[in-house]
């Protein structure tokens, strides 16, 4: 999958899930990086967010499909998170199916 692909599928996500109010980074390494603002999804390596999630390209895939569980990947170090450990929290309404 694309990170274009992935872009939109993590988009629809986000506009039927209420917005986190803070900006999210998943950094997908040398697969690039995705950002959420508010409702918005956004192809972004560079820009700042309150909390960066890093993981890979293929582990994310998975988290958006609903085959890997985001707590599970925190805690076998599957998912890394730097900054607001509130917001990365409130993600999984937002991952879930």
């Amino acid at each position: 999958m694309s990170l274009e692909d992935l872009q939109q599928k993590l988009a629809m996500k986000a506009r039927t899930s209420p917005p986190l109010g803070k900006t999210v980074k998943f950094d997908l390494g040398a697969d690039g990086a995705l950002r959420i603002e508010g409702q918005t999804v956004l192809v972004d390596a560079g820009a700042p967010a309150d909390t960066t999630i890093t993981m890979t390209r293929v582990n994310f895939e998975k988290l958006l499909a609903g085959d890997l569980d985001p707590t599970l990947a925190f805690m076998t170090g599957k998912l890394k998170v730097a900054g607001d450990m509130g917001v990365a929290m409130k993600l999984s309404s937002l991952l879930e199916d």
